[in-house]
Parts: C-alpha cells; structure tokens; sequence
C-alpha cells in the first residue's frame, strides 16, 4: 500500500493549485481568441508536466505505483478528450463566442476537480469498506461500455441535461453574452447571461464524467492519491487540448467504440479482482502493465483506424457517443 506524508499531500496539492491559478488566470483574466500555436504550447506544457511527476513520482515509490500512474493518467486522458467532444456540442448549441469560450472551460474544469476529489473519497472510502464495491464498479462500467458502444454514433443532448432544463425554466436569461458576464442586470433587474446557463450544462456534464472515470481509473490502481493525481493531471490540460484538437475530433471516428471497449475491459477487471478477492484466489487478475498495454495498443489502433477511414471518406464525422437514444439525432444521422 502507498504511504504519503501529509507533507506529500500538501506540495501535490499546492503544485495542483499553482497550475489551476495558473490556468484560471489566463482562462478568465486574459479572455482572447486561442490560436493553434498556443493551445500547441500549452498542451505540450501540461503533458510534460504530467509525465515529469510520473517519472519522479515512480522514482521514488517505485515503478508497480509508477506504472498504476501512467494507466491511470492515459485512461483519464482518453476519457477527457470524450469530454472534450460534449464541450464542444455545448459551445456549439449556445453558440459561445470564441473570446469567452476559455472562461467557460476554466470554470468547467475547476467544477470537474472539486467533483472528482469528492467521488475519489467517497469511492476510497467505499472500496476499502466493502470488497463487493469492486463489482459493483465493474458492472456500473460495463453497463457504460454497452450503453456507450450502443448509441457510438450519436451525441449527447444538451436538452437531457436537468441543470440547463431548470435554469431556462426558473431563471431570467438574456438573450445576448454580455460582456463575457454571467450576471447582469437590465434596467434594474438582475439576469442570468447564456453563458451561465454553458456553465451549467458543463456541470452537469462533469457529474457525469465523474461518475464513469473514478470507477475507471480505480480500476488501474487502488491507491487514493494515484486516482487523485491522474485526474488532476488529466484536467488541468483540457482547457488548451480543446482550443488544439477541437478542428480534429470530427475525424476520430471510432474514439467512442474505442473508450466503450477500454471501459468494458476495466469493467472486466474490476470484476475478476473482486472475484479473487472475495471467491477464490484462482480466478486469475489483469496486471497494471498488461491494463497499461491493452489500453494503449486500444488508443492507438483507434486512432489510426479512424485517420484511415475519414481520410477515406471525408463525409464521416465522429460523435462522442451517449448513454441514451435521442431520436433526433438518429433522423439527422439518416438524412446524411
């Protein structure tokens, strides 16, 4: 079992913090138009950063938690681009403009950190309480998986969403973004912009994120601090990974058959380590390096696959995949 010193806990969390006030300063103090070379930049700062914890982290604790790092970090990662494809079906639908579009992403992923520490203590808290949460995991992420590969070809609807559901019936909205505000007021009257109504939607779609990744990553490592990290790591990126790859998702065809079947391997794992823990000792497990290797050589076949086939058919545009049917979307698909 990994130990770490409150001292530990206390210069992760301050480096984390220090990258959040980071990104918070120039997501929301500095709104501007990003443009490729400095969403390159960025994405190319925090993955470094990521790796160069990885490589110090398992340096020092050893490369079994090392390596339940790097799983865990590229699931999350994998997993967050999915997230990335929700974001950019909500800007799109509020039609945010472009210099306010950092403000929202920044807030987005502060609400998606705070969810995440919240579900990582409550699934620590579960797991170390109730062997059986390990199936309970696994089913919750095979349940995902199927529902995921289901609907691949379909994309989320912002309308699902009860948050923006609530906020557009109880609260008065303005029709314009003012000034990048998300309360104003109007002759004398205060008003919601529909940019807290983006927000919202984005809330509401971290919850759900947060439902699905922390099963996941908690079936690479079983270490709070390892899931805590990973996450936060994963996070902290997505702000000028979405300015940099948001021209690119529509050709990654396959990413959603490609994260339901990653999913449903977890899910798998989940429910094996349960049976040997629980059952008997001979019901054989799926080792970090072999989760690492089968997530990895999954990532890399479907995104090879899917430059392939758009590049084939430029026609085809990808989905993020969703949880439910939505009728509309299957007509608009039909009519393509």
């Amino acid at each position: 079992m990994l130990e770490v010193s409150a001292l530990g806990w206390t210069v992760t969390i301050g480096v984390i913090v220090a990258l959040l006030a980071l990104d918070l300063t120039l997501g929301v103090l500095r709104p501007h138009v990003v443009g490729f070379r400095e969403a390159a930049a960025w994405s190319i700062f925090y993955i470094a950063v990521a790796i160069a914890f990885g490589i110090v982290f398992g340096s020092i604790v050893g490369w079994d938690f090392g390596t339940q790092y790097f799983a865990g970090y590229i699931v999350e990662k994998s997993l967050s681009v999915d997230n990335l494809f929700v974001f950019v079906i909500i800007m799109s639908t509020f039609a945010v403009p472009e210099r306010y579009q950092q403000e929202v992403l920044t807030f987005g992923i502060i609400i998606a950190l705070i969810l995440r520490v919240i579900f990582i203590a409550l699934g620590a808290a579960l797991l170390s309480m109730f062997s059986f949460m390990f199936l309970v995991f696994g089913l919750i992420l095979l349940y995902t998986a199927f529902q995921l590969f289901r609907h691949r070809d379909e994309d989320p609807s912002v309308d699902d969403n009860a948050l923006v559901r609530a906020g557009r019936r109880f609260l008065p909205v303005t029709d314009d973004y003012v000034e990048g505000k998300m309360i104003t007021r109007v002759d004398g009257k205060r008003m919601f912009t529909p940019l807290f109504l983006v927000l919202l939607a984005i809330g509401g779609t971290d919850l759900l994120f947060a439902l699905d990744s922390i099963p996941a990553v908690f079936g690479v490592t079983e270490e709070a601090y390892i899931v805590f990290v990973a996450n936060a790591f994963a996070l902290l990126g997505l702000r000028a990974l979405f300015f940099l790859v948001k021209g690119l998702l529509d050709r990654l065809v396959y990413l959603s058959t490609g994260l339901s079947i990653i999913l449903a391997f977890i899910g798998v794992k989940l429910v094996l380590h349960w049976a040997h823990k629980d059952i008997s000792e001979s019901v054989p497990e799926v080792s970090t390096a072999v989760s690492l290797g089968v997530i990895i050589g999954i990532l890399i076949v479907t995104t090879v696959a899917s430059l392939i086939k758009s590049s084939r058919d430029p026609s085809l545009k990808a989905h993020a995949g969703s949880l439910r049917a939505h009728p509309a979307s299957d007509q608009q698909h039909a009519e393509q």
